[in-house]
């Protein structure tokens, strides 16, 4: 494996990228656990149904997510459980704002009172409108035509 114990000391011009290899796998690694947990956010599978009309997450939208354990996360972030309705109060006690919906994104084995009792926090801090997400159940699609027209196509 490449020394030489003769003379003849000339310079190698080679450069050594093992180093290199060792980082690049590192960040690979670093890359490949941290990637996927910051696209998620939060690990909540929703209830599945059918005729649901598609509602893709917008900049704006806010999101209370509520993991299987029941914890709460505020638009992908965790937030500790007794901090909620402060946040919530913060976003949603603004003077003149307009949209007062959240989107609740509950995992589908949460027992529902979990749910109902997250949904009494935000009416009672300013939210005025609680949209619960589901997923279309796979081999599905809605019956209602309107549904599933896209914009810009047929």
């Amino acid at each position: 494996m490449g020394m030489s114990a003769g003379g003849g000391g000339g310079v190698k011009a080679d450069p050594n990228v093992t180093p290199m290899i060792d980082v690049m796998l590192v960040l690979l690694i670093i890359f490949m656990i941290t990637i996927p947990q910051i696209n998620a956010g939060f690990t909540a599978v929703p209830p599945e149904g059918q005729n649901l009309k598609p509602h893709p997450e917008e900049d704006g939208d806010q999101v209370l997510g509520i993991d299987d354990q029941g914890q709460y996360y505020l638009n992908k972030q965790p937030i500790r459980n007794e901090d909620l309705e402060a946040a919530v109060r913060a976003i949603y006690g603004v003077e003149g704002r307009d949209e007062y919906i959240m989107y609740v994104k509950a995992h589908k084995d949460l027992q529902y009172l979990k749910v109902i009792d997250a949904m009494d926090k935000l009416s009672r801090n300013g939210v005025r409108v609680a949209a619960l997400i589901t997923e279309q159940q796979s081999g599905t699609e809605s019956l209602v035509e309107s549904d599933r027209l896209r914009p810009g196509g047929n």
